[in-house]
């Protein structure tokens, strides 16, 4: 199967052929083709400015949209974890007791990015969307709202299912339309929209939390009402392209549904080894942040002995490194090559990891800078790297439960190295217990890295691959060459023609 990217001179990147190598061969002439093709492609890029002047009104307003409601999908995902105290005294409950409702969050997301991922490729980005953003609104007054432990937990399980359906739709709604050329720095701002909702959440966790009667509950109130204001500008958007384009030749092949279906059957059958390769990069992935970020707070009061204010600034440095590490190192992966730019950056972090786990004094600040540079840098590629190796009628579905699968494989993590830490004790100061944290985090952030590296070069790449239903073989196959031919007539959303941003079409309204 040959994958061609955008004609060449559109938006001035040259045409791609598929990368990926892993069809028609046996396991042995694909792993011999793995370190050659990790040749850095050195494609010019214009700089970061012009490139993200590529971009219309249009695909600049899909990628805020998607970029707010990931940002506040973090945010609400933190609201516990910065609460655990307040909510362990009233409930009545320890601090471990509480985690359990993080835990349930990351076990049930998988369950939402498959019903949600499948509804958005089914019928449309908008839709889902909006009703997983109004489940936020409903889930987060609920859980402001909760009286018992039970209710607590129930309600933030259900915001588990929500919370895994938004990611998928979120990175197509951002990418499928974007310029080829645009694609790295895109995906690399978008996927840190998870660290700007930490620090939103940390800022307003300060503002919100113990400073009204209310306790913890405002901060919950608080994180339901901008997801009002993200439906509201969705709406005001129309359907992405790509997807048009796509319903346009299941239209055109006499049953929608039962269009759909055979794309599903067709996309099992020829592309199941890639579904599994993209959950066991996921859970090196989901590690990798994880491991790096979790217990890193509690290392640093509880080995190092730092206050309450000198976590709180070292962690928004951190996030600080982390947004500028993913934006950089995405642009970069348009110019060396997705799969080579995650090696190198994994690399750096590995070299990185004894300063970032050993420094015990204030200098600490700027190994965490780095370190988050690098593990975020990594995942800054990811998003763009998901959805082009994912099947074309598949992306939101593949690309929300691959990720969330390795979330879910990936969410011991924590309880792994607290577990490994008791195992080296420290003298204690007082009554409180001290463990060696740093040394398991530099551990097994050591193995999370060389994982990532060898599954990352045994891997394939996509980039620069087609987003268009007219340049997709999986559809023609299932739709007939006909329908495709007569649906996929239209404009692609990503010509320069587009440029002045107008919203065009009997569809888009």
């Amino acid at each position: 199967m040959s994958f061609e990217a955008d004609e060449k001179g559109r938006n001035g990147s040259p045409p791609k052929r598929d990368q990926s190598g892993y069809e028609g061969k046996s396991v042995g002439q694909y792993l011999a083709t793995r370190i050659p093709s990790l040749k850095p492609p050195m494609d010019k890029v214009p700089n970061p400015f012009k490139t993200l002047a590529l971009l219309n009104r249009q695909q600049w307003l899909f990628f805020l949209v998607a970029f707010l409601a990931w940002s506040w999908d973090a945010f609400d995902f933190f609201t516990v974890s910065l609460t655990v105290e307040q909510l362990a005294e009233e409930f009545d409950k320890s601090n471990a007791d509480i985690t359990w409702g993080i835990t349930l969050v990351l076990m049930l997301r998988s369950v939402g990015a498959i019903i949600f991922g499948i509804a958005s490729d089914r019928y449309g980005r908008i839709w889902p969307f909006v009703v997983n953003n109004i489940l936020f609104i409903i889930l987060e007054l609920a859980t402001g709202f909760t009286q018992t432990y039970s209710q607590f937990l129930a309600v933030r399980a259900l915001f588990g299912i929500a919370m895994g359906g938004l990611y998928g739709n979120a990175a197509a709604t951002a990418l499928e339309d974007c310029p080829p050329a645009a694609r790295g720095i895109i995906s690399g701002m978008l996927q840190q929209g998870y660290a700007f909702g930490y620090l939103m959440a940390t800022v307003f966790a300060r503002a919100l939390v113990d400073t009204t009667r209310h306790g913890w509950r405002p901060l919950f109130w608080f994180g339901a009402c901008p997801p009002v204001l993200i439906i509201a500008f969705r709406l005001c958007l129309p359907e992405n392209q790509a997807y048009l384009e796509r319903r346009r030749v299941r239209q055109e092949g006499g049953d929608i549904g039962k269009t759909f279906i055979q794309e599903g059957k067709v996309a099992l059958r020829k592309h199941w080894v890639i579904l599994i390769y993209l959950v066991l990069l996921m859970a090196g992935f989901n590690f990798m942040s994880h491991g790096s970020q979790d217990l890193y707070p509690t290392m640093l009061q509880n080995q190092y002995s730092f206050s309450h204010n000198a976590v709180t600034v070292t962690q928004v440095v951190a996030n600080l490194g982390a947004m500028m590490g993913g934006t950089t190192v995405g642009y970069c992966s348009q110019i060396f090559g997705r799969r080579f730019s995650i090696i190198v950056v994994s690399i750096v972090g590995g070299a990185l990891l004894y300063p970032y786990s050993f420094i015990g004094s204030h200098s600490v600040i700027a190994p965490a800078f780095f370190e988050q540079f690098c593990v975020q840098g990594a995942w800054g590629v990811i998003p763009i790297h998901l959805i082009e190796l994912s099947p074309g009628s598949f992306r939101t579905f593949v690309v929300g439960t691959s990720y969330q699968l390795g979330n879910l494989v990936s969410s011991a993590s924590s309880t792994i190295e607290a577990t490994l830490g008791e195992r080296f004790p420290l003298p204690p100061k007082g009554e409180t217990k001290r463990y060696e944290y740093g040394k398991v985090i530099c551990i097994f952030m050591a193995c999370v890295y060389i994982y990532v590296i060898i599954l990352t070069a045994i891997g394939p790449e996509q980039r620069g691959r087609s987003m268009h239903a007219s340049d997709d073989e999986d559809l023609a196959e299932a739709a007939g060459a006909d329908a495709l031919r007569r649906g996929a007539g239209g404009a692609h959303p990503d010509r320069s023609d587009s440029s002045d941003g107008e919203f065009r079409g009997k569809d888009a309204v």
